[in-house]
């Protein structure tokens, strides 16, 4: 064999090498819950973030590094692993505004929302994290008062520290989001204190319990005393109207005896003092005296008088006679 075949078979094989490696590092995939970023000689220029097939320059001249754009969880201050939690009480002790110690664990949810900054700009970015997680959360829980860190502030502890943990990320500049932050457990350090702020706790609650009922009842009594106030309105109202509308009446009676009175004035005083003498002395019998002396019976008439005929002027002249 030649050295013009050999150098030729080693062309062949070369070039079938050059082109399977061309074949195989110029095309890449990028999944839905991925991001690519594409180096040319090592320097990124370009961010993918759309899934699908894409093609690049063969390597070693342009290289993809994938990283995924879903949301990571880091735990600070314990571990778990197969179901198993191992804590680092260490890492996790820290001293509260009123000078107390607690233990505090928590996890960070976040995502990589630069992959540019996140190779680049750290060489760790997640240990970067890790270290200003801890930093936040003692900065937020050493001003904070040890019975907001225990019973009702964790709320508000939660959003202090990702409020912080995020301003940090964004000075740090390393394309990382948080997402959330949730504390996991706040506690005492020793078996002994957590009794005691456990009967502090329960007599708190107590103390709340009582107040509430005493503010349900003392709300019961308003609302009882608002509830009679409304009736005696009422009623005040229902016997407004009812004395105006009864005054309207007494004025529309006395207008027409004025009527009355100005047509027969006589006749209308004579009906009145007739009436008022009936109402004043309801059982009394009215009598009327005649000009010749003789008397006239007048309402009410007596019953036992009305079935017999009433006596003529000839009668009663015999009788007086």
């Amino acid at each position: 064999m030649s050295v013009k075949r050999i150098m030729a078979g080693l062309g062949l094989i070369t070039t079938a090498i050059l082109l399977i490696i061309i074949l195989f590092t110029s095309w890449y995939t990028v999944d839905e819950s991925e991001q690519a970023l594409v180096m040319t000689f090592g320097e990124a220029n370009e961010t993918i973030t759309e899934s699908g097939l894409n093609f690049k320059m063969p390597w070693p001249i342009q290289q993809v590094e994938v990283l995924s754009k879903e949301t990571f969880s880091l735990q600070f201050g314990y571990e778990q692993e197969d179901g198993e939690i191992q804590s680092f009480p260490e890492e996790t002790k820290m001293i509260t505004g009123d000078e107390n110690i607690v233990l505090a664990d928590l996890v960070v949810q976040w995502k990589i929302v630069d992959a540019k900054k996140y190779l680049f700009h750290a060489e760790d970015p997640e240990e970067v994290l890790y270290d200003t997680t801890a930093a936040s959360i003692r900065s937020i829980i050493g001003s904070s008062e040890i019975d907001d860190a225990l019973t009702s502030g964790k709320a508000e502890i939660e959003l202090e520290v990702r409020d912080l943990l995020s301003s940090l990320m964004e000075k740090y500049d390393i394309g990382i989001s948080i997402q959330a932050v949730q504390l996991q457990d706040v506690e005492l350090p020793n078996e002994e204190v957590r009794q005691a702020f456990t009967a502090v706790t329960d007599a708190r609650e107590t103390m709340n319990t009582k107040e509430n009922q005493a503010n349900k009842y003392r709300n019961q009594l308003i609302n009882e005393a608002e509830g009679e106030k409304d009736a005696i309105e009422s009623r005040a109202e229902g016997e407004k109207t009812a004395r105006i509308e009864q005054a309207r009446g007494d004025v529309a009676i006395f207008d027409k005896l004025y009527a009355e009175y100005q047509t027969n004035p006589d006749i209308t005083r004579q009906r009145l003092i007739i009436e008022t003498l009936e109402e004043v002395l309801p059982n009394a019998e009215v009598y009327i005296m005649n000009d010749d002396g003789g008397t006239l019976k007048y309402l009410p008439l007596n019953p036992l008088e009305r079935s017999q005929p009433a006596p003529t002027e000839e009668a009663e002249s015999e009788e007086g006679q």
